[in-house]
């Protein structure tokens, strides 16, 4: 039977999904040849294939041969403002298109509420949206009662979290976290060069993005001249770490609970930038306006360190992330988009194929996005899962992302929160954005 057009509301017909092979991110890990019935925008039953009827009211959706998984996630996204109209909009559609059905904003700003808002109530196509506030920054905040005011306000406005960038004096990171755990609401992203990640795991920081601190913590005392910047996640630094020094810092990490999310793709792409005609021959190219393409280009010029100085630095945070999971610290997929080179869907997708060249076994490094995503948010109860009364965000599949990670990128469909979107649906939501990006 081919797909059928998706409803127009989230969960407004129930969605049967026959003879599917389910990845459930629990266990038992794998059911084969099973039923998979969404009713109400949840997952109503799972039954071996012909045990559950037919709904008379479903649409039916064969997948003999194909495999069903929890929606993904990109961690470390970016969602645009107001301006340029629609930008947000199709930011939010290429998450989705691509099998992101939750993003984590970590650039929020008030109109984000209302956007998560009607993200929820299904008035907008999109993912799942958790936003941070306004960054507390250097600049934004450069006293202690101003961090202190800026937490307060975020938590009362409802943000879910506090998005911390460099810059901030001790004083005012220890009054964040002070009022940060008075008023019960989380922070995370980068680590200031005057707290340092050892201090910032003490702090309890739920979650530390791009690796940010880690290599500088590694850094032999007295080895790097106090004239070197370490700049980049500190690739400068790179010579002066000391690899047997990981295990006391994923050590430190894994009893703090703070959550990694590592954006390696972008720093791969950073320290070893792609040419042009590199960028052109991505297929997500076309979702690229000529604007940001230009942006791109020129930004290239900053990203340009020795190619041997860059290939120890890659090896020397793929070390970290390899150590890191083996040590059961908890890594969310983040890959940091829209920015520089990192498309938006895509670049998620290439950091969880990352994830298995550095050595993560299939199932945990899609844990990186579905489960483990669901844990950090508290919300084991609501989605990342394919189990009864879970909220029905799913992936159908063309092949066996355990045989190969990059089989995420063969979608036969989306479904968010009950929506069903099959691959022709998909393919016009994209072919849109690609239109309306070709303008601006």
């Amino acid at each position: 039977m081919p797909l059928v057009a998706c409803a127009a509301q989230a969960g407004e017909l129930p969605v049967l999904f026959r003879n599917a092979t389910l990845i459930t991110l629990t266990e038992p890990a794998v059911l084969e040849n099973h039923d998979l019935l969404v009713a109400g925008g949840r997952i109503e039953r799972i039954a071996p294939a012909g045990q559950m009827g037919f709904p008379n009211v479903a649409t039916v959706v064969e997948a003999k041969g194909k495999y069903l998984m929890p929606g993904l996630a990109e961690m470390h996204a970016h969602v645009p403002g107001a301006e340029p109209a629609g930008y947000a909009e199709d930011v939010l559609l290429l998450y989705l298109a691509h099998g992101l059905t939750t993003v984590r904003g970590m650039l929020g700003q008030p109109g984000h509420l209302e956007l998560r808002a009607r993200l929820q109530r299904g008035e907008l196509l999109g993912p799942r949206l958790f936003t941070s506030g306004p960054s507390v920054n250097g600049n934004s905040a450069k006293d202690a009662a101003t961090a202190a005011r800026m937490v307060r306000e975020q938590q009362a406005a409802g943000f879910d979290f506090v998005k911390i960038h460099p810059g901030l004096k001790r004083e005012v990171f220890d009054a964040l976290v002070a009022v940060a755990r008075e008023s019960g609401i989380p922070f995370a992203g980068h680590v200031s060069a005057e707290v340092g990640v050892v201090d910032a795991l003490a702090a309890r920081q739920s979650a530390i993005d791009h690796l940010d601190g880690y290599v500088d913590a590694l850094v032999i005392p007295g080895c790097a001249d106090d004239g070197v910047q370490a700049a980049f996640f500190g690739i400068h630094l790179t010579d002066c770490a000391d690899p047997k020094r990981i295990p006391e810092l994923v050590a430190a990490t894994k009893q703090a609970g703070t959550w990694m999310a590592p954006t390696q793709v972008l720093v791969e792409q950073w320290a070893q930038p792609p040419t042009g005609p590199e960028l052109r021959r991505r297929a997500a190219f076309r979702y690229v306006s000529p604007t940001m393409a230009a942006q791109w280009e020129q930004a290239r010029s900053r990203f340009s360190p020795a190619a041997p100085l860059a290939d120890r630095f890659i090896a020397l945070r793929r070390e970290l992330i390899r150590q890191m999971h083996a040590a059961g610290v908890p890594i969310l997929l983040a890959s940091d988009a829209p920015q520089v080179f990192n498309i938006p869907g895509d670049s998620a997708l290439a950091e969880l194929e990352l994830y298995g060249e550095i050595g993560l076994p299939p199932l945990a490094a899609l844990a990186t996005g579905t489960v483990n995503v669901a844990r950090f948010f508290g919300q084991q109860e609501r989605f990342g899962r394919l189990e009864e009364g879970m909220e029905a965000d799913l992936l159908l599949l063309a092949a066996d992302p355990r045989r190969d990670l990059a089989h995420v990128r063969r979608l036969e469909g989306v479904m968010t929160r009950g929506r069903w979107l099959p691959r022709p649906k998909l393919d016009e939501i994209l072919d849109g954005v690609a239109e309306r990006q070709a303008r601006r």
